[in-house]
């Protein structure tokens, strides 16, 4: 069976055009409406916002076609209008066309002069809301390459796994440590989502006591508890149309778990203190750090609400499991904290790097980011040396150390040699934005080379 391809919508004061131009373009498949004024064209248009091209008489009594183009342009600014004219008033028609008309039609015109310019006007519309997706997506790596680092095979299986599921509105569980940036990961899914240019909205469930956390979610109704002194919008309908960000959904009650399966299966809710029943169009994700499969097993946490939760899953890895990224991230911390604190570029020494990539860092990329930001704060100069990193990343680093230094045989000569490698090369990949042809450039290697460069120490 075939499918309509487009929607027209015809506007002429006779309705036997009308009939006309319904009849020639379903031949080509596409779904045509029709109107025989502007008044009831444009209230088409207020209600019809999957128009893709618009047909209009320039001469009508009452509303005229230039005023339906105006108010089309405004409404519709992706929707190409065509204006329908007689020999004696083409001038006009070129003055719509200067307003924004993609083309016009001469009466009297062929039927196949009508149907290629309605499918030059589709491919116009088509080309125009690919540019407008691609530059969407072009500002969404800007953004994340603004916040989200990481180089590092893991991380870009991460970023590979967030592209594929953006475009969908699939419910998405994002597991990882304290730190780990499972905000950011959750915001760019949005970002790169059709849901960009609507609402983004986060909720931290484990800050929030359980009535006040239902009241947040849901709204509530004047008088519904004390304080309740107006009704008030919950996140769900401030986000309709959007992406609702929940994070530590792993520590809300039972009883609250109950009321957001109801939400995951149907998208409806109730207001606390009231018994209607409303919908919204909302994307969910959430995050935690807890183990859920073991709060299922001792009761804490429905079964049937983690299969809802668990459709897609991204697993975010501590930083001790990308310690490649390191250098990457304390430099772009550290220009950060430098233009707020108004100092120059910093450098790192090599101990104090060493020491940075070096530690396990249990807070991860937001524990990095504190240390970072407090030794912008506190040293001299624009030299950052191990003595103005915290005492524990000093201490670890120190006990790492002293046995290496100790010992002077043939691996620890290579080890460090693969770490002063490791470090250039990384420096090289954030200077060129990841692009390793350019990175290769500037470390005056072949791309072959750096490519198995990078493969043998594990970057």
């Amino acid at each position: 069976m075939e499918t309509t391809t487009s929607k027209v919508l015809v506007i002429d004061d006779e309705e036997k055009m009308c009939e006309f131009l319904e009849l020639v373009l379903s031949q080509d498949r596409h779904k045509v409406v029709t109107a025989t004024s502007g008044e009831q064209a444009l209230e088409m248009i207020r209600s019809k916002s999957d128009l893709d091209v618009i047909v209009t008489d320039l001469m009508m009594p009452g509303m005229s076609g230039m005023e339906v183009l105006e108010e089309a342009k405004r409404l519709l600014p992706d929707t190409p209008v065509i204006m329908i004219t007689g020999y004696s008033t083409v001038e006009n028609a070129v003055q719509a066309m200067k307003a924004g008309a993609f083309d016009y039609l001469p009466k009297p015109f062929k039927v196949d002069e009508v149907k290629l310019v309605v499918k030059k006007a589709l491919d116009r519309r088509a080309i125009a809301l690919e540019n407008k997706r691609l530059r969407r997506e072009l500002q969404a790596i800007r953004e994340r390459s603004g916040e989200i680092i990481g180089t590092s095979e893991n991380m870009q299986e991460v970023f590979r796994l967030v592209e594929k599921i953006a475009k969908t509105d699939a419910t998405t569980l994002i597991r990882g440590e304290s730190g780990t940036g499972k905000d950011l990961i959750a915001r760019e899914i949005h970002m790169q989502s059709l849901r960009a240019t609507k609402p983004f909205i986060s909720i931290n469930c484990a800050a929030l006591p359980e009535t006040l956390l239902e009241s947040e979610l849901f709204g509530h109704a004047r008088g519904a508890f004390t304080g309740a002194v107006m009704t008030k919008r919950g996140l769900f309908e401030e986000a309709d149309g959007g992406t609702i960000f929940l994070d530590e959904i792993g520590d809300i009650s039972l009883a609250l778990q109950a009321k957001l399966l109801r939400f995951l299966q149907n998208r409806e809710f109730i207001r606390v203190g009231e018994t209607v029943v409303r919908c919204v169009d909302v994307r969910v994700i959430v995050a935690t750090n807890r183990d859920l499969e073991a709060a299922i097993e001792r009761g804490d946490f429905r079964s049937d609400l983690y299969y809802r939760l668990n459709v897609i899953t991204i697993h975010l890895p501590p930083l001790r499991e990308r310690k490649s990224d390191i250098p990457l991230l304390a430099k772009h911390f550290a220009r950060k904290f430098a233009a707020k604190c108004l100092k120059g570029p910093i450098s790192f020494s090599p101990e104090a790097m060493d020491a940075l990539v070096n530690y396990d860092w249990p807070g991860n990329v937001r524990e990095l980011e504190n240390a970072i930001e407090r030794a912008i704060i506190l040293m001299e100069g624009n030299d950052l040396g191990l003595d103005d990193l915290p005492d524990e990343v000093i201490t670890a680093y120190k006990t790492k150390k002293s046995p290496r230094q100790d010992s002077r045989d043939d691996e620890s000569f290579y080890q460090a040699v693969d770490d002063y490698k490791r470090e250039l090369i990384s420096c090289a990949l954030e200077e060129s934005d990841g692009v390793q042809a350019r990175a290769a450039e500037l470390l005056g290697l072949k791309r072959t080379t750096l490519n198995e460069m990078m493969k043998r120490l594990g970057i």
